[in-house]
């Protein structure tokens, strides 16, 4: 049986060699800053898929706490 989170996996490929993306821990560096977050990246080469949510939300929230320093 397939599950929800699995079905989700299944549906991202890699924009770069065309390889199945998985969840899992990536190094970030915005702003001279480095934080780990778990996104989709492609095991074969490495590609990562920066998702709306990080972009807009995590970066943005660092990029003012940072600003506020």
């Amino acid at each position: 049986m397939t599950t929800a989170k699995q079905k989700e996996e299944q549906e991202w490929q890699c924009g770069k060699c065309g390889g199945a993306l998985q969840k899992g821990k990536v190094k970030v560096t915005y702003l001279g800053n480095d934080f780990e977050v778990e996104e989709y990246k492609c095991p074969s080469c490495g590609f990562v898929l920066i998702t709306e949510k990080l972009a807009l939300g995590q970066m943005a929230e660092v990029e003012q706490s940072l600003e506020d320093k």
